[in-house]
């Protein structure tokens, strides 16, 4: 069948559901379906309520309805936990393929998302959106409609739609463990709880053979994790805004180290030198297809550029606010098409050594977007007139609904680049920046212009798998130094898992942060539901001292990235 793509305004809305890909009902393992470019239309997204979850549900059976009905009783039979009973890996079965998908401004609860495509298309016969293995394709976790990764809003009803047989739903690490049952619909909502209650994937992940410690204790509540696989459950990262990245998955394990490239940290020893990111998106783009949807061959290099080459068009971000409006209104620089042209290197605005091209100084002014709106706060109340001088004069008009809004977006800004604290006890930070950055800003990590990712792969242990703030529902691992006798208790070794350095214990890439209003919940493991839990996490661990009125302030301007 030809295949083409139909062009596009520049501006492209995400979607609430792909459903050939991943969306509300059951992946074609068909290859020859005529292709979909994604066009500008009107589509609502889920957003983390029960209002929104019907609404999504509801989208998701107008776009691949009834799955059941569409797919033969032997195909429901073996899909019902991914593989045939000689254990193959089967892609699920769709008769009926979806309509053209529409694309329109996402709503969440802030406001409404939007994403920029530099290509001026989005062309769904890209390998992106091509199901592979188990019927799974990248756009299975990395949804338009749900900022490019997945949230439980969005999962809840697409299993709601497909009984638990989408894509998504696979034991291999869609489950809290591989060897769930699935065989019925409640065992298919347990196994899936971690994905259903806080869109986590289970990274297994075995022991590392170099390792600088030994795992004591795995208490695991399913009763799976051991030396041989640890079980990590983590949020998928957002395939959009890729070009500001300097490390590529939570815990760096695609960041390609290359001893010829330049792309190397500074003032370092030994040197620590990387591929370039389109290198690591190939190379994940390919781990992904045979570890997620379990595929029996790689994909070709062709199919790796076109991919990774797709996903360094997109750029997401909140492009209006409940209460503010538009966000590039009235001399903002909110939205995706100003983010598409926003400068990025590796190094750029490095807190440690300075900018790497330039030479200039860290500036902890990394957030310039909402200057225009400063001067929208209320005015100071005129001076009473001097005693005997007549009657007061007349109280000026309060400023309207939408500037106090405005107003509270450009004076969180202002906390976010200025409110300095101690850094207490990061690893990666404290261990190994020079003394004076340990009086920071939010910005000090986050320090990419206009975008909050860290633009060296560094990575930081700010205290998120602690022992102290697991749930229930995740493993608690005990680990012991080889060398110390020390013992550690963390739900997620992090990037340890990787070097197998004591060091690195809890340590995880700092991420960017437009497009956040979209994407909930937050930080590796889903433990934080709102941003304002995030906000409440970094006062408490750092003992900020924010205000009530300094912590709204902050949490309004990280909703309108």
């Amino acid at each position: 069948m030809h295949q083409r793509a139909l062009r596009l305004p520049l501006l492209l809305l995400p979607a609430a559901v792909l459903a050939a890909c991943g969306g509300g009902a059951t992946d074609t393992a068909a290859t020859d379906a005529a292709p979909r470019a994604l066009q500008a239309g009107a589509m609502a997204r889920a957003a983390d309520t029960s209002a929104a979850a019907d609404a999504s549900a509801n989208i998701s059976s107008n776009v691949g309805a009834n799955t059941s009905a569409n797919t033969s009783a032997s195909a429901a039979t073996s899909t019902n936990n991914g593989t045939t009973a000689n254990g193959a890996i089967t892609a699920a079965v769709l008769v009926q393929s979806p309509p053209p998908v529409v694309l329109a401004p996402v709503p969440n609860a802030d406001g409404a998302s939007l994403t920029f495509s530099t290509a001026g298309t989005v062309d769904t016969s890209n390998p992106f959106f091509q199901p592979f293995g188990n019927g799974r394709s990248c756009a299975s976790c990395h949804q338009p409609g749900n900022g490019w990764t997945i949230t439980p809003a969005g999962l809840t009803a697409r299993f709601n739609s497909s009984a638990g047989l989408d894509p998504v739903f696979r034991p291999v690490d869609g489950a809290v463990a591989p060897n769930a049952p699935v065989a019925t619909l409640d065992q298919k909502r347990l196994a899936y709880s971690m994905l259903l209650t806080k869109g986590l994937i289970r990274v297994g992940l075995p022991m590392p053979a170099n390792a600088e410690f030994t795992l004591v204790k795995a208490d695991d509540p399913y009763h799976y994790a051991s030396a041989a696989e640890l079980s990590l459950f983590r949020r998928p990262l957002p395939s959009t805004n890729l070009p500001f990245n300097a490390s590529v998955m939570w815990d760096g394990r695609e960041t390609l180290t290359d001893a010829t490239s330049a792309i190397c940290i500074k003032d370092v020893r030994p040197a620590r030198c990387f591929a370039p990111l389109d290198t690591d998106l190939r190379h994940q783009a390919n781990s992904a297809v045979r570890g997620h949807a379990e595929a029996a061959q790689d994909l070709t290099a062709d199919q790796q550029r076109q991919i990774a080459a797709f996903e360094q068009t997109l750029f997401t971000a909140q492009s209006s606010a409940t209460a503010a409006g538009s966000l590039s209104d009235a001399g903002a620089l909110g939205g995706p098409q100003l983010l598409s042209q926003q400068g990025f290197y590796f190094g750029i605005n490095d807190p440690q050594s300075g900018d790497y091209r330039t030479g200039a100084p860290f500036n902890r002014n990394v957030m310039n977007l909402y200057a225009a709106w400063r001067n929208l706060a209320p005015p100071a109340p005129p001076a009473p007139p001097p005693a005997g001088r007549g009657q007061p004069a007349p109280v000026p008009p309060a400023p309207s609904t939408q500037n106090q809004a405005r107003a509270a977006i450009a004076r969180g800004e202002q906390i976010f680049n200025n409110k300095p604290f101690n850094v207490v006890g990061v690893a990666g930070f404290n261990n190994e920046l020079r003394l004076p950055l340990q009086r920071a800003t939010c910005a000090t990590c986050h320090n990419a212009p206009n975008v909050g990712s860290h633009s060296v792969a560094r990575l930081f242990n700010t205290g998120t798998a602690a022992a102290n703030l697991r749930t229930p529902d995740l493993p608690l691992y005990t680990l012991r130094n080889n060398a110390t006798g020390e013992v550690i208790e963390t739900s997620d070794p992090g990037s340890a898992m990787e070097s197998g350095k004591w060091s690195d214990i809890g340590r995880f890439k700092t991420p960017g942060l437009r497009g956040l209003a979209a994407r909930a919940p937050y930080f590796h493991n889903g433990s934080q539901r709102r941003i304002e839990d995030v906000v409440r996490f970094y006062d408490t661990r750092f003992r900020i001292g924010f205000s009530p009125q300094e912590a709204a302030d902050l949490a309004a301007f990280l909703k309108a990235l």
